[in-house]
């Protein structure tokens, strides 16, 4: 028998739901009788609720080559743009199926924000089967993963291996926000938590003024530096007077790839390649804005004006120098 209390508290749950406020709540019934009961629920007591947060995520799926060559420019950015990183006080990510890797960001505001376990994970904690790799690319922040306190100054990374915890971000300075870029992929076992800034880095410099793709690659969570089980992260910086990256051009069929373009003046842009070598396609980009390159795509950039990418991959093996390379002449 359905008694008031029990209607009462469904009525809150999907309110609760409806109105999108994520809170870990947790409910248990005493007894048959919920209104002879002193203790109803319990709110988790170790981070601030905040109404305003909120968790947004979007499944997308891994698209044939064949099938691409006939996509337009809507189809093209809708399946492969990632427009919005950030947002005032909300964690938003793309749960991508090349590869399962899910690429998002996190914009704290004064508040805490949690990392939710979203519905595909079908987990209880966001890293219960998944490893991690944060970037901070704002203001100083602070990330806590469980009973762990990691702070992120800007260009600084950390990478979390899988375990059951709540993992929080915060910013040190509301009016400075931090922003948290992150990629994740799924882990068949447990590495230690590590902080790595560019000083723990493996740097490559590379291409020089006169190519316009002079650059420094900055690995940072890759297997030279920590163990990881699939994921790698690193950073490159062009100089100025340098706009191109990745060129000549390359595939990994055994990894995937997202890209991460930050430090793009407001009125410039970056066009950020794709395709098959002999099938090109171009996608404009904006500044804090990401793009998914798939195994069989190349992924390579031309800007307005210099710029840094986060670029993180996920696959079949940790071998970053596993690259099928062609020759400029051969793009289409």
């Amino acid at each position: 028998m359905v008694t008031n209390s029990d209607a009462k508290l469904q009525l809150f749950f999907n309110i609760c739901k409806s109105a999108s406020v994520f809170v870990r709540l947790h409910a248990y019934f005493l007894s048959k009788d919920l209104h002879k009961s002193k203790k109803i629920c319990t709110f988790a007591p170790n981070y601030k609720i905040s109404p305003k947060m909120k968790t947004n995520y979007e499944v997308r799926y891994a698209s044939n080559p064949v099938d691409a060559k006939s996509y337009d420019t809507t189809r093209l950015r809708k399946d492969f743009l990632i427009e919005r990183v950030f947002a005032a006080n909300e964690v938003n990510m793309v749960y991508s199926m090349y590869d399962r890797m899910i690429v998002g960001g996190a914009m704290p505001v004064g508040e805490t924000l949690l990392l939710e376990a979203i519905d595909p994970l079908k987990a209880p904690f966001f890293l219960t089967r998944r490893e991690m790799g944060i970037f901070n690319v704002g203001g100083k922040g602070r990330v806590i993963a469980g009973d762990e306190v990691f702070e992120l100054d800007y260009k600084e990374a950390l990478y979390l291996g899988r375990g059951d915890r709540e993992v929080k971000f915060e910013s040190l300075d509301a009016k400075h926000p931090a922003l948290f870029y992150f990629n994740s992929t799924t882990a068949h076992c447990a590495y230690p938590n590590k902080k790595v800034t560019k000083a723990d880095a493996v740097v490559a410099h590379m291409g020089s003024l006169e190519m316009s793709n002079e650059r420094d690659i900055n690995k940072m969570l890759v297997n030279q530096v920590l163990p990881t089980c699939q994921l790698q992260m690193g950073m490159t910086e062009l100089n100025t007077g340098s706009v191109w990256n990745t060129m000549p051009a390359h595939v990994h069929s055994r990894r995937m790839e997202a890209y991460f373009y930050f430090e793009v003046p407001e009125e410039q842009a970056v066009c950020h390649f794709m395709g098959e070598v002999n099938e090109t396609r171009h996608i404009w980009m904006k500044g804090n804005q990401a793009v998914l390159s798939p195994e069989w795509s190349i992924h390579s950039a031309a800007a307005t004006h210099n710029y840094t990418f986060i670029w993180g991959m996920g696959g079949e093996n940790l071998d970053y120098g596993d690259q099928d390379f062609s020759k400029i002449t051969d793009l289409k």
